[in-house]
Formats: structure tokens, C-alpha cells, sequence
């Protein structure tokens, strides 16, 4: 369970802070409530995310409530120190989408004093450990798991199903491009899309050696 800790002055070091799960399971809303109340408490916070990531706003880190704060776009995980300068808290969204690069900046900023919160899916689309998420996961302090409703059993959700045929790792989307999954479902529909591939496939195979008198 996620305790929210307050600066301890005495101490030089900061922590890592790790919300992860799928699509529309609250991660981006979760880390703009935290971020907000350490803005409430006059503590100074920058938030960043990929440059990759225009979907609401190009500027805004924004949920899918609608809810957003103040973002610095940044095309690498590099970029993050030397903007982050000075801060007592720094947010960090979208995190699958920056390179491994990502975990020693935000080692280097806890080893600093700075308190980091990122938030990120931590499954791809075909469920598999997404980018760097794992390693932050593994050298943060606190790890959050949330979890979606799953669109077709109401159970928990942890897996973001795709629903079109786009086989690019990265891809921008909402609830037409994505759907929220428990595990029953998420593999009995990739089953189903194997399935069809398979026959769609020998549906091709039998056209192409099929002869012209046939």
C-alpha cells in the first residue's frame, strides 16, 4: 500500500514513486493528485512527458477524466535534469514511451533529494513488459498498481487489448483503438484474432496456388 510521504529535511535523498496498469485505469489521474497537493504544500514540482504524447494537449499532461496540469514536453530523458533543476518534486508521465535512459535520470534526481513520481503502462499491447517501466519499477521505493474495469466482464482489467490490426509498438489512441481487459479476456480475444489470422491466411494461400481452370 502506497503511504504518501512528506519531505524529511534531515534527510539528503529523495524516492521513486511508480504508478502503473493499462489504458483507462486512472494513472495519469493519480499522479496530477499528487503532483497538485505538493503544489498546495508550496513545494516547487515540474512535470514532464514525451513530446511523443499530443493526444489532449500538447503542453498539459491531461487524463482521460479531463483533469490536466502544466507539462514540459522533452524529446529525451536526458533533457529532464537540467530542466528539473531546483525542484522538489518531479512528475514524469507517459514514462514507457522514453528510452532506458529514464532510470538513471530519475536515480540521479532521487539520489538528489528530489521526489519522483512516474506514471506509465507497464504492458504493451501484446503483454509484454513495456520499455523502461520494468527497471523503474524494480529501483523504486513505492510501486502503485491501478486497474481498469474490464469492458466485457466488469472484472479488474490490467491488459490494454488493441483493437485494430496495427502491429507498431507505439501508438496513440483512446477507447477506439483500445479497450481495457481482465486476463480471461484479453487472451480469449487473442485467441480469436490468431484464429482468424490463421484462416485468413490459408484463405490467401489457397487463392494464390489455386489454378486459373480450377
Amino acid at each position: 500500500m502506497f503511504l504518501e510521504n512528506t519531505v524529511n529535511p534531515k534527510e539528503q535523498f529523495g524516492w521513486i514513486e511508480v504508478i502503473c496498469g493499462s489504458m483507462f485505469s486512472g494513472k495519469t489521474e493519480e499522479l496530477i493528485r499528487r503532483l497538485k497537493r505538493a503544489q498546495f504544500a508550496k513545494q516547487k514540482v515540474k512535470i514532464f512527458k514525451p513530446t511523443t504524447d499530443i493526444r489532449y494537449s500538447k503542453k498539459m499532461v491531461v487524463s482521460h477524466d479531463a483533469n490536466e496540469i502544466q507539462s514540459t514536453p522533452v524529446p529525451t530523458a536526458a533533457s529532464i535534469t537540467v530542466l528539473a533543476n531546483g525542484c522538489d518534486v518531479v512528475g514524469i508521465d507517459e514514462a514507457q514511451f522514453f528510452d532506458n535512459e529514464i532510470v538513471r535520470v530519475c536515480n540521479d534526481l532521487a539520489n538528489n533529494g528530489v521526489r519522483v513520481i512516474i506514471a506509465g503502462l507497464d504492458m504493451d499491447f501484446k503483454g509484454n513488459p513495456f520499455g523502461p517501466m520494468p527497471n523503474l519499477m524494480a529501483t523504486a521505493e513505492y510501486v502503485t498498481k491501478v486497474h481498469a474495469v474490464c469492458t466485457r466482464t466488469g472484472n479488474l482489467a490490467q491488459y490494454s487489448y488493441r483493437k485494430n490490426k496495427n502491429e507498431n509498438l507505439v501508438l496513440l489512441g483512446e477507447n477506439n483503438e483500445y479497450e481495457p481487459l481482465s486476463r480471461a479476456s484479453y487472451y480469449k480475444a487473442m485467441l480469436a484474432n490468431n484464429i482468424k489470422t490463421k484462416s485468413n491466411n490459408s484463405e490467401q494461400l489457397n487463392l494464390k496456388t489455386k489454378k486459373p481452370n480450377d
